[in-house]
């Protein structure tokens, strides 16, 4: 099932099992995708971010790609951003032939200026191949590469491959507004826009036209509800929804280790996976983190 521009709902961020000595665990990466499934996503993204994809081997990524595209049956996005083109291309290719809907990339930290973005991903495309489809992942808190509206066109414009921007800048909404704009006055290929940033933003990154979410929120029943809110013209419901979340989600948002942190140990409670192990280097909550991640989940479950 190929990633195309009409990619819409939750493509949820999955996160990677593992058992408590470090190994991936297979048997909680099915219990994983049929949580997600159970609660409607439309898509999965495996080895993001939230992923922990730099400490998985190669031959690991291909494996885990390969059991999530049989379970899951809906596009599989892959995470293939990689130091190098050669690495990203070997496990594009492999990916690819798992069955992956697609692959995701993230600019480098070393480029610089708009034309060094624009020829990153030209070259990034001919290391993965024009027939991959491909996520533009804007990221600039993660990569710190920052790009304009008009950077992201020439990216559109020059890779047909191109199907979706996943749009994390932070503050975005504007920015999404005038991409949405050049996709309107026909000045922008269409492409799908889907957001991640853990969905503090959502509801507004919705009404602003984002097709729906990429994102790993623990509850991705709330963001599947979510979109179907907005997307029906519900405002009032869907805020009150995303409000009762609030508190939880945006714990939860912290960056890097400590908010997988948080993020691992809800599935892990909620019955989703066995062990709320990190592989090395990760972080493990202190009981006053976990103290208060449980007087958040009491308090949502309260205001259900």
């Amino acid at each position: 099932m190929m990633l195309d521009i009409h990619a819409s709902g939750v493509y949820v961020i999955a996160a990677t099992p593992f058992t408590d000595d470090g190994a991936v665990d297979t048997a909680s990466v099915d219990r994983l995708i049929d949580f997600y499934l159970s609660h409607g996503v439309t898509g999965v993204t495996v080895l993001g971010i939230m992923g922990e994809a730099p400490k998985l081997t190669h031959a690991e990524s291909v494996a885990l790609t390969r059991q999530v595209v049989q379970r899951a049956r809906l596009p599989v996005v892959v995470g293939v951003s990689a130091p190098g083109f050669a690495s990203m291309g070997a496990l594009a290719k492999d990916v690819m032939d798992v069955g992956a809907g697609g692959v995701m990339i993230a600019p480098p930290a070393t480029l610089k200026t708009d034309d060094q973005i624009v020829a990153y991903y030209a070259n990034a495309v001919e290391a993965i191949g024009p027939d991959v489809p491909f996520v533009v992942q804007d990221y600039p808190y993660a990569s710190g590469v920052v790009m304009a509206p008009s950077v992201i066109r020439r990216i559109v414009a020059d890779n047909p491959s191109c199907k979706m921007v996943k749009h994390e800048e932070w503050p975005g909404l504007d920015k999404l507004t005038a991409l949405k704009s050049l996709m309107a006055d026909g000045s922008m290929r269409k492409v799908a826009i889907l957001c991640g940033n853990g969905g503090i933003f959502l509801p507004h990154e919705l009404e602003r036209g984002a097709d729906g979410a990429n994102t790993g929120y623990a509850y991705p029943e709330m963001l599947v509800q979510l979109v179907k809110l907005v997307k029906s013209g519900e405002r009032a419901a869907a805020h009150d929804l995303f409000d009762r979340h609030l508190p939880l989600l945006r714990y939860e948002q912290q960056p890097g280790m400590p908010g997988l942190a948080v993020r691992k140990y809800i599935l892990k409670r909620r019955g989703a996976i066995a062990s709320d192990a990190q592989r090395k280097p990760g972080v493990k909550l202190s009981k006053e983190s976990i103290a208060e991640i449980e007087f958040l989940i009491a308090r949502l479950e309260r205001n259900h």
